[in-house]
């Protein structure tokens, strides 16, 4: 999911839910190929389980052409 404001920053959430290292290096390749800047990553457990069901990877990109 993408999204724009008004100052044409960009923003992009990235929802990992099969969370090993290949799946997250590929999330963060593809986006900083596409102009993304990483900015973090939070991961989701499940209480009585250190392995993380899920993960959140938080993206932005600024300056970007106006729409209109």
């Amino acid at each position: 999911m993408a999204g724009t404001t008004e100052s044409g920053n960009a923003y992009k959430v990235m929802e990992i839910s099969d969370v090993t290292d290949q799946t997250v290096e590929a999330a963060l390749n593809r986006c900083v190929e596409e102009g993304y800047r990483f900015e973090s990553i939070h991961f989701v457990t499940q209480p009585g389980n250190r392995r993380p069901a899920m993960a959140f990877l938080f993206f932005t990109r600024g300056n970007l052409p106006a729409k209109g």
